[in-house]
């Protein structure tokens, strides 16, 4: 690294065997990219600090007394990388449980990649003995979701039904797959999970968050209000107690909380 009075300069080179700079030679430089200093939180030794982390880049910053230096390092087609690795993976020791197939799917779910062999590995999920398939909430979900994603509506509504009336289904997961189809857009939908919960799960916190919401969505304030106030009445800590209560002030005053 050389500083400078309005940057530094961060070389790589492809001698990574010499130490220090004493030998440095610039025609082993790999890369130089420019960067900042900043302050930092007092180091006493040389430390080096992953000070960002995302799937798809990293921020990495030298660390010394109260200096850092940070730079950033991305990679392209990241997706595609973690993809590769999750099929190699599968076919390994990971590949005979459910957890892993499942886990995998959503991955692909989540990202929008790799979408018709993540549909592959979501029914394997669900029923490949050699996989240790097993039908259970999370793994009828997650196939439903890649059925959707794959263009099969039918099927997938067919799944999702079957996972919510799953034994397996809690609570929370059911509350959880109403939330996800309110941030889609399918209030209606949404609103007919809130009301299986609520069948389900009668009088439980969850139930009533959902039954807010999904009234709220469909314009019903009143009935939105009435379930708030339940809601606040069960919240299982004050987090979750205050933010009930500022909802409570925007049905009162006649407004949308979705």
């Amino acid at each position: 690294m050389i500083p400078g009075q309005d940057g530094w300069t961060v070389i790589f080179s492809k001698d990574a065997s010499s130490w220090g700079s004493y030998w440095y030679d610039p025609k082993n430089d790999a890369l130089r990219v420019q960067t900042k200093a900043a302050k930092s939180d007092y180091h006493e030794w040389l430390t080096y600090e992953f000070t960002e982390r995302e799937p798809a880049k990293a921020t990495v910053a030298l660390k010394w007394e109260d200096l850092q230096i940070p730079f950033s390092i991305t990679v392209e087609g990241v997706d595609a990388l973690w993809v590769e690795n999750l099929r190699k993976d599968l076919r390994q020791w990971s590949g005979f449980s459910w957890q892993n197939w499942q886990q995998a799917a959503a991955f692909c779910a989540a990202s929008k990649v790799n979408l018709p062999e993540a549909l592959t590995w979501a029914e394997r999920s669900v029923s490949d003995p050699y996989a240790g398939g097993e039908e259970n909430f999370v793994t009828l979900s997650t196939l439903s979701q890649l059925q959707s994603l794959n263009g099969h509506e039918a099927e997938a509504t067919k799944t999702l039904d079957k996972a919510l009336h799953h034994p397996t289904a809690t609570v929370l997961q059911i509350h959880v797959a109403g939330r996800q189809l309110l941030a889609e857009g399918k209030k209606e939908q949404a609103l007919v999970i809130f009301q299986l919960n609520a069948k389900r799960y009668p009088d439980q916190w969850p139930v009533h968050v959902g039954l807010m919401r999904g009234y709220s969505a469909m314009g019903d304030q009143k009935k939105a209000l009435q379930e708030a106030k339940l809601a606040v009445a069960q919240a299982p800590d004050e987090g979750n107690r205050k933010n009930l209560k500022s909802l409570i002030e925007q049905l009162e005053a006649g407004k949308a909380i979705n």
